[in-house]
C-alpha cells in the first residue's frame, strides 16, 4: 500500500535531480530517434523501389506454404512464387498500379478513340502511303507468282504494269478506309488497361521512373524529415524513461516510434490532397503540390512509353484482338481492290475461276493489311506523333480532382504499406535496444 502511494513522490516530473550522465542518456535519446527515423526512411525508400526484379531464392515447397499464410504475408514480394528475398514495393506492383492508374486516371483522361484522334489519322494514312508505295509493284508481283503463275506470266507486260498501276492508284483511297475503320472501331479493337498492364509489368523501371522523374525532391524530403519527426518523437520518450525507468520502454517506445515515423513520412508525401490549415499551419501533400509539373512527366511517360503510335501498331495486329483487327481490314479492302481490277475483273474471275481470283484478291488485302500497319512501328514516325498524346495526357492529368490524383498515384502501393511501417517499427526497436545496450536504463 505505502509503496503504491510513495511511488509518485519518488519520479523526477521535474528533472531536479538528474546527474551530468543522466542528462546525456535523456539528451541522446531524441538523437537516436532522431537517426533511426532518418534511417528508416531512407532505407524505406529503398525498399519501395529496389531492387527492380526479384532477387532471392527459391525454396522447394515454400509456394505451398505460402498459399495458407495470412493474406498480408501473401503480399511480400516473392512469397506466393516460392521465393524468400526482396523485390521493391513499386516494381513488384506494377501491373496492379496499371490497372488502378487505367482505373483511376487513364480512363477519364481519354477513351481508345480520342488517344487515336490526337495521333492524327490523315497524316498516318500519308506515311503509310509513302512507305507503302515503293513495295507495291514487288507485292504484287509475289502475291501473283505465288496465287497463279501461269496467268501472271502468260499477262503481256504492259497488263501487268497496268495492273500495279491501278492498285497504286487506288491505294490512298484504301488506306484512308483502313485507318477510318480503325477510328470507328477503335474502342472495340484498343484496349487500353492491357497496354497499360502489359507494359508496366514487363518493363517495371518504368513505374519507378513515373515517381522519381517528378518526385524525388519530395522524396528526399522525407527522408529529411524522417529525423525530425523521429527527434520530435524521441523527446516524450526520453521523458517517458527518465521517469520510470523501465529496461523494456525504450524497446517498445522504439517500435511506436518507427512505425509512426513512417507512417507521417507517407502521409507528409500524399495527405492532404486539398490545402488545409492544422493550428494556423498550411498544409499540403508535396506531391499534390506539383501536380501540373508531375502532369507533364506523367504525360511524357505514358506518350513516349506506353500508349505509342508502334505500341499501337503491335496491339492491333498482334494483341488478343489481333485477328479481329485482320479480318476486319482486310474485308473493308475488298472493294476497293475489285475495282482496283477494273473491267477486267469479270473475265479474269471466268477465265482462272471464282475460287482462284477470290484467293488473290484475299491474299492481295491480307498481304496489304500486314503492310498498312507496319508503318504504325516506324520509332521515328512514332516518336513525332507522340507530342499529341503527351499534350492530351498533360491537360486532362492537370484537371484531375487532386483525390483522383492522389488515388492514381497511391492506391497501387497502399496496400502494401504496412511493409514499411513494418520495417520502421523493427528499425525503432534495434534503435531502443541499442541506446538500452550503450547507456542502459533510464531514471534516477
Amino acid at each position: 500500500m505505502w509503496g503504491i502511494v510513495t511511488l509518485p513522490l519518488q519520479i523526477d516530473w521535474f528533472f531536479q535531480d538528474v546527474s551530468a550522465s543522466g542528462w546525456i542518456h535523456i539528451a541522446t535519446i531524441p538523437v537516436f530517434t532522431g537517426v533511426i527515423g532518418f534511417l528508416i526512411n531512407w532505407t524505406g525508400l529503398i525498399m519501395l523501389f529496389s531492387p527492380v526484379r526479384f532477387h532471392g531464392v527459391t525454396i522447394p515447397g515454400f509456394k505451398q506454404i505460402a498459399r495458407v499464410l495470412p493474406r498480408k504475408l501473401q503480399e511480400v514480394p516473392g512469397f506466393l512464387q516460392g521465393g524468400v528475398g526482396w523485390q521493391g514495393i513499386v516494381p513488384a506492383r506494377a501491373a496492379k498500379m496499371g490497372s488502378i492508374a487505367v482505373d483511376k486516371a487513364i480512363a477519364k483522361l481519354g477513351t481508345p478513340g480520342e488517344f487515336y484522334q490526337q495521333l492524327e489519322p490523315d497524316q498516318i494514312a500519308e506515311h503509310i502511303v509513302k512507305v507503302f508505295e515503293p513495295d507495291m509493284p514487288r507485292m504484287i508481283e509475289d502475291i501473283m507468282a505465288r496465287e497463279h503463275p501461269n496467268l501472271w506470266r502468260d499477262l503481256p507486260s504492259p497488263a501487268r504494269k497496268a495492273i500495279i498501276a491501278r492498285v497504286q492508284a487506288q491505294m490512298p483511297t484504301v488506306v484512308h478506309g483502313i485507318t477510318r475503320e480503325i477510328g470507328i472501331h477503335i474502342d472495340q479493337l484498343l484496349d487500353p488497361k492491357i497496354m497499360v498492364i502489359d507494359h508496366f509489368e514487363a518493363n517495371p523501371a518504368l513505374v519507378v521512373r513515373i515517381f522519381r522523374d517528378f518526385g524525388q525532391r519530395e522524396l528526399n524530403l522525407m527522408v529529411i524529415f524522417g529525423f525530425v519527426f523521429g527527434f520530435l518523437l524521441g523527446i516524450p520518450v526520453a521523458m517517458i524513461d527518465h521517469w520510470f525507468g523501465l529496461w523494456w520502454a525504450l524497446p517498445l517506445l522504439g517500435i511506436l516510434v518507427g512505425w509512426t515515423t513512417n507512417a507521417l513520412g507517407m502521409w507528409l508525401i500524399f495527405e492532404p490532397p486539398e490545402p488545409k490549415r492544422i493550428l494556423g499551419i498550411k498544409v499540403h501533400g508535396l506531391f499534390l503540390r506539383r501536380q501540373n509539373e508531375a502532369a507533364e512527366v506523367y504525360a511524357q511517360i505514358i506518350a513516349d512509353d506506353v500508349i505509342t503510335l508502334e505500341r499501337i501498331g503491335d496491339f492491333l495486329l498482334d494483341g488478343p484482338r489481333g485477328d479481329r483487327t485482320r479480318q476486319m481490314l482486310a474485308t473493308a479492302m475488298l472493294p476497293a481492290i475489285d475495282q482496283a481490277a477494273g473491267p477486267v475483273r469479270g473475265a479474269v474471275r471466268i477465265a482462272i475461276g471464282s475460287k482462284k481470283f477470290d484467293n488473290i484478291r484475299d491474299a492481295v488485302a491480307s498481304e496489304a493489311v500486314d503492310r498498312t500497319i507496319t508503318p504504325f512501328r516506324d520509332p521515328e514516325f512514332s516518336k513525332r506523333q507522340a507530342d499529341k498524346i503527351r499534350t492530351l495526357v498533360s491537360a486532362r492529368t492537370k484537371e484531375l480532382p487532386p483525390r483522383d490524383f492522389v488515388d492514381m498515384m497511391r492506391s497501387a502501393i497502399k496496400e502494401d504499406e504496412w511493409m514499411l511501417y513494418a520495417h520502421g517499427a523493427i528499425m525503432g526497436f534495434a534503435g531502443g535496444v541499442a541506446h538500452l545496450l550503450i547507456f542502459g536504463v533510464g531514471g534516477t
